[in-house]
């Protein structure tokens, strides 16, 4: 997938203000508009403005394109990273605006699964309406899931200056991240949305539960998945080894003849709540290396002494 350059399919810089990208969109859509264009492409021309157009008209939109996109130039093969929009705070619910447009492929990997909007934004409210919910996605250690913490998170927001330009405003809040918190879950701060109009109240911020990725463990719903590496005497004859778990280690039990791949459970040991999950761990070979005289010669015995062929099944 190619990277797509909004500045350069408008034709503006990447300082330009809201109201010159306004102005430049609405010239350009005139010009290239299927119903009046003479040009052989005006109508790719035309739907290109347009995914240019929803994307840098809107703050939101703009900034978390600016902050994806500034090691990127046009044309680059680009793959958005995973949790790039961690700690992007944002306004409402569907990030790709309702309006079934036929966006890019580029579009949809960045904006088509939620990551914010701007419904609520644009709706007339009255002299004293509640003030709007935001929402951002955080990422926190899986270890926090098992205990709990407070941790500090700071956030992002787009907002326009005072000469129409697109500027980031940061905050940083303390938060309670409770034992048994789920991927996904969300986290409800009261009044740290945006600000109600006249005397009524403020909406609330929504944190959005990720976990940061683990260098052991694997996430799924409340289940959690661990590779344990067995050396071969260990599968073949049974052995007691030790476990690592987000609580500490615990002894298991590995029966004579673990094959790998096997996947055995340790019940209840995944992430706490009132079911909690299960730790399940996945047995992996680990075979010692042939880098001395004596190994080399201990696994030439084992050749010529087991006479094994993992390859019997496939008939050769």
């Amino acid at each position: 997938m190619d990277f797509k350059d909004y500045y350069e399919i408008l034709g503006v810089k990447k300082d330009a203000s809201q109201d010159e990208i306004k102005r430049t969109y609405k010239k350009l859509a005139r010009k290239y508009h299927p119903d009046v264009s003479k040009e052989a492409d005006a109508e790719t021309r035309f739907k290109a403005l347009g995914e240019a157009y929803q994307v840098l008209k809107d703050p939101e939109k703009r900034a978390a394109y600016d902050q994806l996109g500034s090691n990127y130039q046009a044309g680059q093969d680009f793959n958005p990273p995973p949790n790039w929009d961690a700690g992007f705070e944002f306004n409402g619910g569907d990030f790709a605006g309702g309006d079934n447009a036929d966006y890019s492929e580029f579009f949809e990997s960045i904006f088509g699964h939620g990551f914010g909007s701007t419904q609520g934004r644009h709706q007339r409210r009255g002299h004293n309406a509640r003030g709007e919910d935001h929402h951002a996605k955080v990422l926190i250690d899986l270890e926090d899931a098992y205990l709990g913490a407070t941790r500090s998170v700071t956030l992002q927001s787009p907002e326009i200056d005072s000469s129409g330009h697109v500027v980031n405003k940061q905050r940083t809040l303390k938060v309670k991240i409770p034992k048994g918190v789920k991927q996904g879950q969300h986290i409800r701060l009261s009044g740290q949305g945006s600000p109600g109009m006249g005397s009524a109240p403020a909406g609330d911020l929504y944190l959005i539960i990720e976990f940061k990725p683990h260098s052991i463990y694997r996430v799924d719903g409340n289940d959690i998945y661990l590779d344990l590496p067995l050396a071969p005497w260990e599968a073949a004859l049974g052995a007691s080894v030790k476990v690592p778990t987000p609580l500490g280690p615990v002894d298991l039990k590995i029966a004579a003849g673990t094959p790998g791949g096997r996947k055995l459970r340790l019940k209840g040991r995944g992430i706490p709540s009132k079911a909690p999950g299960d730790l399940y761990v996945i047995t992996q070979l680990s075979i010692p290396p042939a880098n001395s005289d004596a190994a080399k010669a201990l696994y030439q015995k084992m050749q010529e002494e087991l006479a094994y062929n993992p390859r019997s099944k496939l008939g050769v």
